[in-house]
């Protein structure tokens, strides 16, 4: 999952493996090497690398990791990576949490933000890529 995420986020950025590699302290001759490998799942980053990875792509390092759904935050970040890649939107009809229901309700107005044209799609990933 890390590596999809990474390829997921840099694409977006428009960034080569290369220059992400060299833009986190890789060398240059094996930087897109390196960051393919982490993108294919060949090699996982440790935390510190993941940390550059993450701050080079302007998102939280959370959006890299597992979610731990004990949290609004863990169980927002898997809603978000559901919105990536089936388009998936929640509705609060079964919500039982007055926590989650709050920041569902957030998620909302910022969709519907990017929805109106009043914020841009960079402007909406960003706020979701930075979710705490």
């Amino acid at each position: 999952m890390i590596g999809k995420r990474i390829r997921f986020i840099r694409k977006k950025r428009n960034m080569t493996m290369k220059y992400l590699g060299m833009a986190v302290g890789l060398p240059e001759n094996n930087a897109d090497i390196r960051i393919s490998q982490y993108e294919s799942g060949t090699r996982t980053p440790k935390d510190d690398l993941l940390f550059k990875i993450a701050n080079e792509l302007g998102v939280s390092p959370d959006t890299f990791s597992v979610p731990d759904l004990d949290t609004i935050s863990g169980v927002m970040h898997t809603l978000f990576i559901l919105e990536d890649l089936y388009s998936f939107r929640f509705t609060l009809e079964n919500c039982a949490s007055d926590k989650l229901k709050m920041a569902i309700n957030e998620w909302h107005r910022k969709y519907e933000s990017y929805s109106k044209g009043e914020i841009s799609k960079e402007q909406y990933d960003d706020w979701r890529y930075n979710y705490k």
